[in-house]
């Protein structure tokens, strides 16, 4: 444990970020998950898919994810979208 009150800080301030972070990777795994679960039904992609970008572009454009890992995300689903049954 840190001895440093600026060091204290920073672990809390850390911690926060971690939980914060966390609930934003959550949330693009689940909305990956329900576009490409679509796709596989043959249901209608374009709303799940959309939103699952702007998310990724959100997650990337916060720093939660890095860009290219955002666009490598959105490619693979794009992807898996572009070749579901229609």
């Amino acid at each position: 444990m840190a001895n440093i009150k600026s060091q204290k800080k920073r672990n809390i301030q850390n911690a926060k970020r971690a939980e914060r972070n966390k609930a934003v990777r959550s949330e693009l795994k689940t909305r990956i998950k329900t576009a490409e679960r679509a796709a596989a039904a043959g249901d209608d992609t374009t709303a799940s898919a959309t939103v699952a970008q702007q998310r990724l572009d959100k997650a990337a454009s916060k720093g939660v994810i890095h860009k290219n890992q955002a666009a490598r995300r959105k490619s693979r689903l794009m992807k898996k979208v572009a070749a579901a049954p229609s």
